[in-house]
This record gives C-alpha cells, structure tokens and sequence, in this order.
C-alpha cells in the first residue's frame, strides 16, 4: 500500500514539474494577461482621464461667467493630461510585469545553469 502511494505521490510530482511550464506559457500567460487587463481598466477607473476631457467645456463650482469658465476649461486640461500621463505610465508598469512573468523561468533556468559550472 505505501509503495503505491510512494509511487503516486512521485509520479504525480515529476508531472507538475515536466507541466510547469507548458503551464507558464500557456494558461499562465492567459491569466497573467486577463489580470493586466484588468489593473489597466482598474487604474482607468481611479484616474478617469476620459471623464475629465468629457466634462472639458462644463464650468466648475457653477461657475457660469467667463474667468470661471476659462479657469475651469484650463485647470481640467491639465488635469485630463497629468493623468493620461500617469496611466501611461501604469500601462508601462504592467507591462514590465508581464515581461517580467514570461522572462522568470528562463531567467531561473539560466542562473541554475550557471550555477552548476
């Protein structure tokens, strides 16, 4: 009874080591790419700068008289930019980890590598 359960457990672990990374480059990269997908979309929802270009041209504070709409049209400009900027630079974050998630077990492969030189 043991030996079969030796056996199943052993046959069992060199499976998940040998599926690794046909999982890694396969069904991990699927989730790693719905999961950017959805930091990207996430950050668009906290930073809006659509919303902010959208309401481009409506007065702030009730504002109604020309200064008020000249400050507000200015003022969410650079607002709409600053933040396009920095979901830009989100975009490029998130890129770097799915970089960084299809590059790892190269990367680990070639230091255990060289490591036994």
């Amino acid at each position: 009874m043991w030996l079969f359960v030796f056996q199943r457990l052993s046959l069992e672990f060199l499976w998940h080591i040998f599926f690794f990374p046909l999982w890694w480059y396969t069904g991990g990269v699927i989730h790693m790419l719905t999961v950017s997908k959805r930091l990207l979309a996430r950050g668009n929802v906290i930073l809006a700068p659509g919303l902010w270009l959208r309401n481009l041209f409506v007065p702030m504070f009730g504002q109604v008289d020309w200064q008020g709409r000249i400050v507000s049209f200015f003022m969410r400009l650079i607002n709409a930019i600053i933040r396009g900027i920095i979901l830009f630079l989100w975009l490029i974050v998130i890129f770097i980890f799915f970089l960084v998630w299809i590059l790892a077990p190269a990367g680990v492969t070639l230091m255990l590598v060289r490591s036994f030189r």
